[in-house]
């Protein structure tokens, strides 16, 4: 059974997200400032973090990754909203004047868009590791062991069907080979049974 959306829980969530990105963009380029970026560039600390995060819980939420790649954006994910917390924290402190901006906060903050790249391209190296440029390549099989496997294929076909020899189609799903090579085993097949001797 499908939940129902509930409209009052969803403007909730929308009022709630809004409110939050807008006040954390706003307490992370104020920190950025604070650590001596330019005017113009302040906003890049909070677009690198928040494009962190997301794209971080993309691929942690979504779970079509590996499994690797899965635990590694979950931490990821975990790592950015942490991130974001504590430099929202540190520039409303500094702000409010109980804390000064000095210089580890500057080397952590200026350090971010370089190591969140980082993480970012190891986050993509692994979640396309079992891809298809990585994937061992299949076997390759010949024709004297597509012809071995194509006999126990219609030997299991008879006897669940009565002798009836094997089909094309059949043969095609069970040993996942194209149509013509089907029709050519399967015709192999046929001649083998035509030569054999009839007791």
């Amino acid at each position: 059974m499908t939940a129902r959306r509930d409209g009052w829980v969803m403007a909730g969530m929308l009022i709630a997200a809004t409110s939050a990105a807008v006040a954390s963009f706003s307490g992370l380029r104020g920190l950025a400032l604070l650590s001596g970026w330019p005017e113009r560039l302040a906003v890049l600390l909070p677009v690198t973090i928040d494009a962190y995060a997301m794209t971080s819980a993309r691929v942690w939420l979504a779970g079509l990754s590996p499994q690797r790649a899965i635990r590694f954006a979950r931490a990821n994910a975990i790592g950015a909203i942490t991130a974001s917390i504590l430099g929202n924290a540190i520039y409303h402190a500094a702000a409010a004047g109980l804390i000064a901006i000095s210089w580890p906060v500057v080397v952590v903050v200026g350090a971010v868009p370089a190591a969140v790249l980082g993480l970012t391209a190891h986050l993509h190296a692994v979640r396309t590791e079992n891809g298809p440029v990585l994937d061992k390549p299949t076997p390759v099989r010949t024709d004297d062991d597509l012809l071995t496997a194509a006999r126990a294929a219609d030997a299991q076909h008879r006897a669940e069907h009565n002798g009836r020899p094997i089909t094309r189609d059949a043969l095609r799903a069970a040993l996942r080979i194209s149509s013509p090579k089907a029709t050519a085993l399967r015709r192999t097949l046929a001649a083998e049974r035509e030569e054999a001797p009839t007791r």
